[in-house]
C-alpha cells in the first residue's frame, strides 16, 4: 500500500488501522520518523512484527554509494542475500528460495520477468537512488501481502509526492553522482519535486554505467572472446558491464479523507551484459503506469490500484563473445578472428533473440474496523500477461526461419483473499488469512527455424520436438489456497516471542512450461539460473506447494538499545520444480547422469526440504567518547536445501555466512569495518553439476560525512583485494564460444570483484 502523504483530518478512528499497518509490516511515512536508525540497517519500528524488516533512511543512503543493483540493498539482513546476475538485475533469495518464488512487488505491482533468461526482473526496473523504502517477510507473509509465491515478500517502494501544508507551497530535490574504480562504475540521480496542499507532483531519474569489473586474481587460462581484436585479461569477468537509464514521474492529488496518485516509469537499457548466461541483453524498454487511489470511510478504508506495463526485449552476443558460427563456403569450421562469410548458408551471425510483454493488474481491497482490537480486510486482485518469445533469423542465411520458443503465451490470475487481525489482550495479537488463487496459462503452437531434425551434419530434433509440443494440450488451470497464522507474544518488556505458520503455493511460470526444444543450442538459452546448462520446459508441471513454520525469540533493552533475535525455519516442499538430466536422441530422461560438463535438464516435480536459523543483534560499545560513539552489529545465516526425492542439494543454496560490523558516529560522521565470512560450498546440485566455491572472508571500510543539505559518503569494498568466488553467481560463461553448449570450460565459478573504492555525493536542494 503505497501512501502519497498522511490522510487529511485523521481520526480516532483511524487508530486500529496504524496499528494495522504497523502490525503488517507495511511503511507509513509517520512510523519512518519514529524509527531510531542505525548506522548500516534499519529494522522495523518496535511494533512491527519480526517477520517484517523495514529498510529506509540512513540505511539506504548508505547501501545507495556501493551499488547500482537494487537488489544489493537487501544485503546485511537476516536469512536474505542475492544471487548475481547482470550488474543491475541481481535476485533476491530469501531462507534458500530465490526469483519467481518470492512475491516481489515495486509500489504495489507483481510485475514477471519477461526474458528466457529473467535478464529484467522486478528489482531491475528501479534504481537505488528512486528507492523510497524496503519491507522484507523473510517467512510466513500475510495474505494481503500477495501469493503466487512460496517463499517470503519483498515489497519496494518509490518515493512518493510530497504535499504542503494548507495555504503553502514546497518545492525541492537531490543530486548525486557516484563513482566505483573497479570496472569504471558511474551513476547519476537527480530528483525534483513541488507541491502545494492538494497537488504535488515528482521526478526522479538515473543514468548507471560500468564496464567489466576485475577480480581478486587470475580465474581462467584464456584470454580469447571469439571476436577479432578482442581479449580479455585472466582477471577481467567477461560480460559484466552495463548501461541502465529509469526515469520516474510521480503526482498526486489529495481532497477530504481521498488521496489519488498516478506514476509513470520508463526505463531504457542499451547494454547490460551477464557472465553466468550465453546471451547478453541488448536492449531492453520498459513502460508502465501506475494508477492508485486511497479513500478513508467511517468503517474503514478502500484502496484500489490499475497498472499496465510493456517491455520490449532484445538479446545477442555482446562484445565479449563470439559473434560468428558455422563455416566459411562449406570449408572448415571459422576460426577466432576469421569470420564466416555472410553470404555462406552454412554461417549464422550471431542469435537475435526478442522478448515483448504486456502485463495489466488490477487489485481492491477493503479495511474495516470491526472493533477496538478487531479489523478485517478483504481483498481481489486480477493480473493479465501476454508473452512473445521469438527468435529471428541469424541474418546470414543458416537459419531460414523464425524460431518460435513461446507462441502466444498466456499467464492469467484471478485472486481472493481475506484476514483477520485480532488483539487478543494487550501482549498478545494474531493475524489469520486464507487466499484463493486461480493461475490460468496456455500457449500457442511452436515451430522451429526449420522444419527438419537437422541441419547438414547438425541434429537438432526441431521437427520431432515441435510435433509432440503442438500436439499437446497446452492449457491449464490452477486453483491454489494460500493459508498465514501469525502471532506475536509480548512476554516482557525485554522479550517478545514470534510464530508463523503458512501454506502457500505457486503455478510455474511461462519459461518452466512451454519451451519445448530439446536441441542443446535451444536448451541453453532457455536458462535463468545461471548455471550454464539447458533448460527444456514441461507443460504438466504442477503447482509448488510449501507449509513453513518458523519462530522468533527476540531479546531485547526496553529502548532497544541491545539487542539479539533467532529464528529457526523449516519448510517443506510438496511438487517443487527442480530438474532431471535429459537425452535429446531419445526424448528421454539420461540413465546414468553426466558429469564434470554441461548438460541438457528438463523441469520436473519432485519434494524439497529447506530448513536453518537466522541469528543477528546489536549492541553499544560505548557512548560519547573522545572518539565517538562505538556499536556491534552481526548476523549468521544458514540454510540447508535438500531434493528429498532424490536426495540431492538444491541449487544455488547460500552456505553459511556471517556479517560483523563495527560502528562508529562522531559528530556528522559515520563510519563502518564490516567483516564477511562465507563458508565453503560444498553441498552442490548434482544433476546440474553445480561447481563448489571456496570459502573467503572480505573486509570493507565505509565512511560518511553529512551537512544539513549534503551528504559524502567514501569507502573501500573488499579492501584486501581477496579473490573469491560468488557462492550463488553460477557459472561463468562471459566469453567464447557461448553459442556451443560445451564450446567454454566447465568448472569456473564467477568470481565476485577485487578491489574497488567509491565516493558518491549528495546535494538537496
Amino acid at each position: 500500500m503505497r501512501h502519497s502523504a498522511s490522510p487529511p483530518n485523521p481520526s480516532p478512528r483511524l487508530l486500529p488501522l496504524a496499528l494495522a499497518s504497523a502490525f503488517c509490516g507495511i511503511a507509513l511515512p509517520v512510523q519512518a520518523a519514529e524509527v531510531t536508525l542505525p548506522p548500516v540497517v534499519v529494522t522495523a519500528p518496535q511494533a512491527a512484527p519480526p517477520w517484517a524488516r523495514f529498510l529506509a533512511g540512513q540505511s539506504l543512503d548508505a547501501q545507495r554509494a556501493r551499488t547500482s543493483d537494487t537488489a544489493s540493498l537487501l544485503n546485511g539482513l537476516p536469512g536474505l542475500s542475492v544471487n548475481a546476475a547482470g550488474g543491475v538485475s541481481g535476485l533476491p533469495q530469501i531462507n534458500g528460495l530465490a526469483d519467481d518464488r518470492l512475491n516481489i512487488q515495486l509500489d504495489g505491482m507483481g510485475l514477471i520477468a519477461s526474458c528466457p533468461n529473467h535478464m529484467n526482473p522486478v528489482l531491475s526496473y528501479v534504481s537505488p537512488n528512486q528507492v523510497s523504502s524496503i519491507t522484507v517477510y523473510p517467512g510466513v507473509a500475510p495474505v494481503s501481502v500477495g501469493g503466487d509465491a512460496i517463499g517470503g515478500a519483498i515489497d519496494v517502494k518509490t518515493a512518493p509526492p510530497q504535499f504542503a501544508a494548507p495555504g503553502k507551497t514546497i518545492a525541492g530535490g537531490e543530486v548525486s553522482a557516484g563513482y566505483r574504480t573497479n570496472g569504471s562504475g558511474k551513476d547519476l540521480g537527480l530528483s525534483a519535486h513541488y507541491g502545494t496542499d492538494a497537488f504535488a507532483i515528482r521526478y526522479d531519474g538515473s543514468l548507471a554505467k560500468a564496464d567489466d569489473y576485475k577480480a581478486g586474481g587470475d580465474f581462467k587460462s584464456f584470454t580469447a572472446t571469439g571476436n577479432p581484436g578482442q581479449s580479455l585479461g585472466r582477471d577481467v569477468v567477461g560480460s559484466t558491464a552495463y548501461d541502465v537509464r529509469n526515469h520516474l514521474l510521480g503526482m498526486a492529488w489529495r481532497g477530504d479523507k481521498q488521496w489519488l496518485d498516478l506514476t509513470l516509469g520508463y526505463q531504457d537499457v542499451p547494454e547490460q551484459l551477464y557472465p553466468n548466461q550465453r546471451m547478453d541483453m541488448l536492449g531492453n524498454t520498459e513502460k508502465r503506469f501506475d494508477l492508485h487511489w486511497q479513500r478513508q470511510f467511517a468503517w474503514g478504508e478502500l484502496d484500489a490500484r490499475a497498472y499496465h506495463e510493456t517491455v520490449d526485449h532484445h538479446m545477442d552476443f555482446g562484445a565479449d563473445r563470439r559473434f560468428w558460427y558455422g563455416s566459411a563456403s562449406g570449408g572448415p569450421t571459422a576460426s577466432y578472428g576469421v569470420p564466416c562469410s555472410p553470404i555462406s548458408a552454412t554461417c549464422a551471425a550471431g542469435m537475435p533473440m526478442d522478448t515483448e510483454s504486456h502485463t495489466t493488474g488490477a487489485k481492491v481491497k477493503a479495511s474495516f474496523d470491526l472493533s477496538a482490537t478487531d479489523t478485517l480486510r478483504i481483498g481481489t486482485e486480477f493480473q493479465r500477461y501476454r508473452l512473445e518469445d521469438w527468435w529471428p533469423p541469424s541474418g546470414a542465411g543458416m537459419w531460414p526461419g523464425t524460431f518460435y520458443n513461446i507462441n502466444d503465451g498466456v499467464r492469467d490470475r484471478l485472486s481472493l483473499w481475506g484476514e483477520w487481525q485480532k488483539q487478543i489482550t494487550p501482549q498478545w495479537q494474531t493475524l489469520a488469512g486464507v487466499r484463493v488463487d486461480q493461475v490460468r496459462t496456455d500457449a500457442g503452437p511452436a515451430s522451429g527455424y526449420a522444419n527438419t531434425n537437422g541441419m547438414g551434419m547438425m541434429a537438432t530434433y526441431q521437427a520431432r520436438d515441435a510435433a509432440l509440443f503442438n500436439a499437446t494440450s497446452r492449457e491449464r488451470t490452477d486453483h491454489n489456497i494460500d493459508l498465514s497464522l501469525l502471532s506475536k507474544y509480548r512476554v516482557s518488556d525485554t522479550l517478545d516471542l514470534d510464530v508463523g505458520l503458512g501454506r502457500t503455493s505457486r503455478s510455474p511460470n511461462l519459461y518452466q512450461l512451454y519451451p519445448w526444444s530439446t536441441w542443446s543450442m535451444a536448451a541453453v538459452m532457455n536458462n535463468f539460473v545461471g548455471d550454464g546448462n539447458g533448460y527444456i520446459g514441461n507443460p504438466n508441471l504442477k503447482p509448488e506447494t510449501a507449509t513453513t513454520l518458523t519462530a522468533t525469540a527476540d531479546w531485547h533493552a526496553a529502548d532497544r538499545a541491545w539487542a539479539f533475535q533467532a529464528t529457526p525455519f523449516y519448510t517443506q516442499v510438496s511438487d517443487y520444480i527442480d530438474a532431471v538430466q535429459w537425452n535429446a536422441a531419445t526424448n528421454t530422461a539420461v540413465a546414468t547422469p553426466v558429469t564434470g560438463q554441461f548438460v541438457t535438464l528438463k523441469y520436473m516435480n519432485q519434494a524439497a526440504r529447506l530448513y536453518g536459523l537466522n541469528l543477528s543483534g546489536k549492541m553499544p560499545l560505548a557512548h560519547h567518547t573522545a572518539l565517538g560513539s562505538f556499536g556491534l552489529q552481526g548476523l549468521v545465516n544458514y540454510t540447508r536445501g535438500k531434493n528429498t526425492d532424490t536426495d540431492d542439494n538444491l541449487y544455488g543454496i547460500m552456505p553459511l555466512n556471517a556479517r560483523l560490523t563495527l560502528t562508529q558516529t562522531l559528530g556528522a560522521w559515520s563510519n563502518a569495518v564490516e567483516w564477511v565470512l562465507v563458508k565453503a560450498k560444498t553441498d552442490v546440485s548434482q544433476v546440474r553439476n553445480e561447481v563448489p566455491t571456496a570459502g573467503y572472508g572480505l573486509l570493507n571500510l565505509r565512511a560518511s560525512y553529512s551537512w544539513k543539505q549534503a551528504r559524502v559518503d567514501f569507502g573501500v569494498e573488499n579492501a584486501l583485494n581477496k579473490f573469491y568466488d560468488l557462492p550463488t553467481g553460477g557459472t561463468y560463461v562471459g566469453q567464447g564460444t557461448t553459442m556451443s553448449i560445451n564450446g567454454l570450460p566447465w568448472g569456473i565459478a564467477v568470481p565476485g570483484p577485487g578491489r574497488s573504492v567509491y565516493v558518491r555525493g549528495t546535494v538537496s536542494f
